[in-house]
């Protein structure tokens, strides 16, 4: 497959979804999907499909603050996608939607989100995590990866730099349920907040299930591994440019029974937290494979 011109362009477009005018029941959107190497849609880009059909519908005033979505089938990335968005309420502060992704006339996932006024109040944070690598530093030590994965990575719109090493084809000795990795768009997408804020979903489907293969010294190329996404929860803290520098905290607390969690938090390289994760997939290790125990790193 031929590397894309601009993929941020791309992405762009997939996110700029059709409408189909006159409101019934439901509002009703269209979009088109990503190519994808593997033929199923990237489940970032149906969360924030989701959220930008879901913001479509809610005042301008309000802005989401959490979604909780479940990756119900397989998507097709080479068809097309409907969105319908049910208004569920509109109160004097916050805004509920139901948003439904559809195939062939069934469900591909299912979101309810929230919408809010941004309105003074309490605030503080968590710290961001101390002695990561920079993502000049990170990438500079960064060894040769397998040609499939630099592919993937050079069609990718988002920039990834794993600070900790990436664990295409491998891992290191050492298992540890945690990881950090800076990411950002690859070229500055214009200002609008919507966008921003959508794109960070979109960002926020990427490595995080590697803390849970990474907690067990699984790499990405173990022959007969199979992950799947299962449910998607995020909540949005502050406003943040996606087209700079994040970085994305995470661990898994916990796998068994054939799936797994993992949690992250992300923050602006001034450390800023904006966002906070929660993904559980289905993850299936081939027989006999190696599962040492994870360390207290």
């Amino acid at each position: 497959m031929a590397q894309q011109a601009d993929p941020v362009a791309t992405m762009l477009r997939v996110l700029d979804l059709a409408s189909s005018g006159a409101r019934t029941t439901e509002d009703i959107f269209t979009g088109v999907s990503h190519r994808m190497p593997k033929g199923r849609i990237f489940g970032g880009q149906v969360l924030a499909q989701a959220i930008i059909a879901a913001d479509r519908t809610t005042e301008d005033d309000r802005v989401p603050h959490s979604m909780h979505g479940y990756f119900l089938r397989p998507g097709d990335a080479a068809q097309g996608l409907t969105l319908s968005v049910d208004r569920i309420h509109d109160g004097r502060s916050f805004s509920t939607r139901r948003t439904q992704a559809f195939q062939n006339g069934v469900p591909i996932f299912s979101m309810i989100s929230s919408f809010e006024r941004d309105d003074p109040g309490l605030d503080h944070q968590s710290p961001m995590p101390t002695g990561v690598p920079s993502p000049e530093a990170a990438s500079a030590a960064l060894p040769d990866v397998h040609p499939l994965s630099h592919r993937l990575l050079a069609d990718s719109p988002i920039e990834i730099v794993h600070a900790d090493g990436a664990i295409y084809t491998s891992t290191s000795t050492a298992s540890a349920a945690t990881q950090n990795v800076w990411m950002r768009v690859r070229r500055p997408i214009g200002d609008d907040p919507a966008v921003h804020r959508a794109i960070l979903a979109y960002m926020s489907d990427l490595t995080i299930q590697e803390a849970v293969l990474r907690a067990h010294g699984i790499a990405w190329s173990l022959p007969g591994l199979t992950v799947a996404s299962l449910d998607h929860a995020m909540w949005w803290h502050r406003p943040a440019r996606v087209d700079q520098w994040l970085l994305y905290a995470q661990e898994s607390p916990s796998a068994r029974g054939g799936r797994g969690l993992a949690r992250g938090r992300l923050f602006t390289r001034e450390g800023e937290l904006v966002a906070t994760v929660a993904q559980e997939i289905m993850i299936r290790v081939p027989a006999g494979s190696v599962t040492p125990e994870v360390s207290d790193a």
